[in-house]
């Protein structure tokens, strides 16, 4: 599924089963949560933290929890998500280019 496919079927999902989209500032809340979920589960999984009995690594889907919501606030607001990660690589790469390379921390 491309980004632009995902951004359409979480619309046409939207429209069948969700009634409407949640306010942008309620999204961006729920955007929040559920980011503190995946927080939770790096925590565990790969921090200093255990799991807690009945708590289970769901590392994949906590991420498409935090993508989903993504997703609703860009049809929300108009951001088609494919262009603004094309540019977001053109940003990165004209701005990072050799500052990662030549990064004596990054080498070892």
């Amino acid at each position: 599924m491309t980004i632009d496919e995902a951004q359409k079927a979480v619309d046409e999902w939207i429209k069948k089963y969700g009634v409407r989209y949640f306010s942008e500032l309620t999204n961006m809340a729920c955007l929040t949560e559920e980011v503190g979920e995946l927080a939770r589960v790096m925590a565990r999984k790969y921090g200093d933290q255990s799991f807690k009995a009945g708590e289970k690594d769901n590392i994949g889907e906590e991420m498409a929890d935090v993508l989903w919501v993504l997703i609703c606030l860009a049809n929300q607001t108009g951001v088609n998500l494919t262009d603004e990660l094309k540019k977001s690589f053109e940003k990165k790469t004209r701005r990072d280019s050799q500052r990662h390379i030549n990064n004596e921390k990054l080498k070892a």
